[in-house]
């Protein structure tokens, strides 16, 4: 918890008890001192009520606030146009209907509470059809929205996020956060070797990201001091910003989830996009090393995905053809099996199954 928010619920309940105990000092009847405790107990009791709130609406953003006044707003037009429909039809049927002046006030009520749930039910419901920018108001269509990405220190340090920006994917949607690059520019004073280097090429890998045609990449100042760790930095300006956060590194997924921020990881990313070879097709392939099995060889594509090539023992060191047998997806990513073709071009008959349990 930051300094600003106890000093906040700190002042707030001074106020509320100052204000309760005020009251009831000066308009209840009763004894003096009973009803300054009275008092003291309700201020004490109102702020409990709200810190409540206040936990309860602990992930309710900035964006979502000001979608539920404009809802409230249009509630409450519905619901005046709703009592003034009912008033003028009344008007115009007394002779006809005959209702108690209790029985009118129930139903006006009741319309009016439920044009403003409709209202706001409805704005809700089309939230994504509003962009709401503060202190103005501003109305576009969401599909010229496109969230941003806030990039982290572990993917500034992956060198294939350039090749990521270069696509045009991310164009006027990457956001670098300051307290990114101050934190770089220390750990490459103060760090050890390994992350002064890291840092170095974290800072290399910015100023290409400036330099890249049609990128726009964009710099955010917002910091949050009374906040030391950077992650959580990150996540409280995802939230801020109502933006997604682009990582390479794994355990920031758990916590930011639990935040309610989406995140895009670039491992995960370069999996999905890893080509997919077709069974029948033929391959080139360095045989690298001996596999688990007998007469078996491993070898790996361009991109890493490694291959297990049956009857690939016998070449080590040599690029050989390969026709594609299998593809396996496993928790560490895909897998492709090949039976190595010989001279003749002719394949190993051994199928997949016989030895994926021992190179999985």
């Amino acid at each position: 918890m930051n300094v600003s928010l106890v000093f906040t619920r700190i002042f707030f309940t001074i106020v509320s008890i100052f204000f309760m105990t005020t009251y009831m000092v000066s308009r209840a009847a009763g004894d003096h001192m009973t009803n300054v405790i009275v008092g003291v107990v309700a201020g004490i009791v109102l702020m409990v009520v709200l810190i409540g709130f206040d936990i309860l609406l602990k992930r309710f953003n900035l964006r979502s606030f000001n979608i539920v006044v404009i809802g409230l707003f249009f509630g409450y037009l519905m619901g005046e146009a709703l009592v003034l429909i009912l008033g003028a039809v009344l008007d115009i049927s007394k002779a006809s209907v005959a209702l108690s002046p209790q029985v009118i006030e129930m139903i006006k009520i009741a319309l009016f509470l439920f044009g403003i749930y409709l209202g706001t039910i409805l704005t809700l419901r089309s939230s994504d059809e509003l962009y709401i920018s503060v202190p103005f108001v501003k109305f576009s269509p969401t599909a010229q929205k496109k969230k941003d990405l806030i990039v982290d220190a572990s993917v500034l340090s992956d060198a294939r996020i350039l090749d990521m920006c270069a696509t045009g994917l991310l164009d006027q949607h990457v956001v670098i956060p300051r307290f990114i690059i101050k934190d770089l520019y220390a750990k490459l004073e103060t760090g050890d070797e390994a992350t002064k280097i890291k840092s170095k090429r974290s800072l290399d890998v910015i100023k290409k990201m400036e330099e890249l045609p049609g990128l726009a990449v964009r710099f955010n100042d917002t910091d949050f001091p009374e906040v030391k760790d950077i992650q959580s930095k990150l996540i409280r300006l995802a939230r801020l910003t109502d933006s997604n956060m682009l990582t390479a590194d794994i355990s920031r997924v758990q916590m930011a989830t639990i935040e309610g921020i989406l995140i895009i990881n670039l491992h995960t990313l370069s999996n999905a996009l890893k080509p997919l070879m077709q069974t029948g097709e033929l391959i080139k392939i360095k045989v690298q090393r001996y596999g688990k099995e007998p007469r078996q060889g491993v070898g790996y594509l361009e991109d890493g995905t490694m291959v297990v090539i049956n009857g690939g023992g016998n070449y080590i060191g040599e690029t050989i053809d390969a026709q594609v047998l299998s593809v396996k997806h496993t928790s560490s990513g895909r897998m492709i099996f090949c039976n190595a073709l010989d001279e003749f071009g002719k394949a190993s008959d051994i199928e997949d199954d016989e030895y994926f349990d021992g190179d999985e």
